[in-house]
């Protein structure tokens, strides 16, 4: 077996001149912490693209901070990228990293207690001086004492070794020193053997009107790879082979990309414009970003003054024949509930996007919570009942968007899709369909007056008899004036009416159209078909869940498995399938929103297992909790 690397790129080449022992591994998990200028994120999706050009099977959790300028070298500043990847198929981005590259005291103490004893540690001793530490309230160092004792460190004075790299490009040290992220991105693409081309490429793209200080960070790239290469810090190497996947052409995809891109096939399939009306909020402005790359496809983006203008300009561009779409996160959504109402009456087609995260208020902008469920069902004044979908996984939310606008437009109803900030940021691999396989969107027009008197007229709330939908009648037709708004419509002529039979009719005739939308039945992955436990969940919930399965499993235990991703209406099967197993486990990130629906709707004693902590559950917190209730169904 080769004991090297070499990565021809523009005439240079990384070749391996030392000889490592190789251990293979079947997974890695990587996590690459710092302070927020330091370029962790940049530097974890790089490796990403690596690993993902190289065929492993991948899972990202990128950690923000929840503080746009927290002080540097403190606590709140520490940003942190997570990356699992590996040969097989994986769910999770790993409970715990395998290695950890701190780059300053304060992204060591916030992190170091997820790193197992054995773990790697590559610390930035650059950063280890004696006010840094005083920051995050070290005594001292940790690099001196034997309080690491438990790991594998190597000390790397990575921003002196980079500057030293960069002496001759003439940059000052202060810009050097930026680089020395790309120093790390080296370092841990030589350990684990990942190519070098793509990055390269990446960086003379991203900094092509700056080419100096594209060849820093490349030189930078370099000297890293390179001291690996020569020090004798690093005795060993790792290589992950690829993964088998279905055959296809793959990408690395985010879950907000996977979105803005469903949304897109839906215009296609549609054959519709479509009009983002929307406001930047964290985590789903790069819906927004993405979606105004892709003007040639017919998309429309408007960045609004408001939450209220964005949901506006959307509804307006459906009632004008287009699909409209509008993205944000909870507290938004709060503020377009009365929109969202509005679409619920006057029934025309819309596509809410909720990527949730902490709250309530601002919350925890940048961390991740599947709280606004019982806001999406419930979260409007009167009977206003809408469809709910939620994707399970990044690349699931392409999906998810065009079952969306599925929903929306043969239905005539606004639709809350609601994603989180652990799918929004993650990324995993993609495989990108066939555009022919995607369902057919197409909607049919008003053309002609309607009404069921005989005269002339254009009603605007008759109804197809299996769908329940209303005809949708562009403003202008000739012929099809009509008049629809925010109050209780007639049935059928859609005239303004007060009468409380009339009332009475309408709210359960919009709750009846949203009942008989059609879904798929739950399915349930049950290896043994001997469970008598089933785990529950719905959104980002599903790797844990997963992973957490194939633990019990392995241990010899049986339980079962099943994910909603339509969470209005329900699966038609879904009462049938929680009767069928002795106990219901449903884990969420919130205080067992999912959990008090399924107890008043099916009489289920469904056992909630919650967490509100701003992070994704881990697969060894939920193995215990389904061990311990397998075995006490067993007992």
């Amino acid at each position: 077996m080769s004991t090297g690397v070499e990565g021809e790129t523009n005439g240079h080449a990384l070749k391996s001149i030392r000889h490592t022992e190789i251990t293979k591994l079947d997974r890695v998990v990587i996590r690459f912490a710092g302070d927020s200028g330091d370029g962790m994120q940049l530097t974890g999706d790089r490796f990403t693209s690596e690993a993902a050009a190289f065929g492993n099977d991948l899972a990202t959790l990128p950690n923000f901070p929840a503080e746009i300028r927290a002080p540097q070298g403190t606590l709140p500043g520490v940003s942190s990228f997570q990356l699992h990847f590996a040969d097989y198929d994986i769910l999770t981005p790993g409970d715990r990293p395998d290695v950890l590259v701190a780059m300053n005291p304060a992204a060591l103490k916030a992190n170091i207690a997820d790193l197992p004893p054995g773990g790697t540690l590559i610390v930035n001793t650059d950063e280890f001086n004696k006010r840094n530490l005083q920051k995050v309230g070290y005594e001292a160092d940790p690099l001196e004492d034997d309080s690491l004792d438990s790991y594998q460190v190597h000390k790397v004075a990575m921003a002196t070794i980079t500057r030293s790299a960069l002496e001759e490009t003439g940059l000052s040290k202060k810009d050097a020193e930026r680089a020395k992220n790309m120093f790390a991105l080296g370092l841990l693409s030589w350990m684990y053997h990942r190519p070098t081309e793509g990055t390269e490429q990446f960086l003379r793209e991203k900094f092509a009107k700056k080419p100096d200080i594209a060849e820093a960070n490349i030189l930078a790239f370099r000297a890293g790879w390179n001291y690996g290469e020569t020090t004798e810090s690093f005795a060993t190497t790792y290589h992950v082979a690829p993964a088998k996947l279905n055959s296809g052409t793959y990408r690395q995809i985010t879950g907000n990309t996977a979105l803005a891109y469903g949304i897109v096939a839906a215009g296609q399939r549609s054959g519709l414009e479509i009009v983002l009306g929307t406001y930047p909020i964290t985590p789903a402005s790069d819906i927004l970003h993405e979606l105004s790359r892709h003007k040639n496809f017919g998309v429309t983006t408007i960045q609004a003054e408001d939450e209220i203008a964005g949901i506006g300009m959307a509804l307006g561009a459906s009632y004008g024949g287009a699909l409209g779409v509008t993205s944000t996160s909870g507290p938004g959504i709060a503020l377009k509930s009365e929109t969202i109402g509005l679409g619920v009456m006057t029934e025309l087609p819309l596509v809410v996007i909720d990527v949730q995260r902490g709250g309530p208020s601002t919350g925890l902008p940048t961390k991740t919570e599947q709280a606004d469920l019982l806001q999406a069902m419930f979260g409007r004044n009167g009977e206003s009942p809408v469809p709910i979908i939620a994707p399970q996984s990044p690349a699931d939310c392409f999906d998810a968007a065009v079952d969306a606008a599925r929903i929306a437009l043969e239905y005539r109803t606004p639709v809350l899709l609601l994603s989180d900030g652990a799918i929004a940021n993650g990324s995993e691999p993609w495989l990108i369909p066939d555009v022919e396989t995607l369902p057919d969107l197409r909607v049919t027009f008003a053309t002609k007056p309607n009404a069921t008197d005989g005269s002339d007229e254009h009603w605007p709330y008759v109804r197809d008899p299996e769908t329940l939908a209303r005809e949708w009648a562009i403003p202008g037709t000739p012929g099809l004036q009509h008049r629809i708004g925010g109050l209780e419509k007639q049935d059928g002529k859609g005239s303004i009416s007060y009468d409380p039979a009339n009332h009475d009719h309408m709210v359960r005739l919009r709750q009846r159209k949203i009942d008989g939308i059609k879904v798929p039945d739950l399915e349930v992955d049950d290896p043994s078909g001997k469970a008598r436990v089933l785990v529950l969940g719905w959104g980002s919930s599903y790797g844990p869940i997963g992973a957490a399965c194939r633990r019990v499993r392995k241990l010899g235990h049986a339980v079962a498995q099943a994910h909603l991703r339509h969470l209005n209406p329900f699966p038609a099967n879904l009462g049938d399938v929680l009767r069928s197993y002795d106990r219901v486990v449903i884990p969420e990130m919130n205080l067992g929103q999912l959990a008090m629906l399924i107890r008043a709707k099916y009489l289920i004693d469904a056992i909630s297992y919650t967490k509100v902590a701003g992070l994704p559950f881990k697969a060894e917190e939920l193995q215990g909790v389904l061990t311990d209730v397998v075995k006490g169904v067993s007992a």
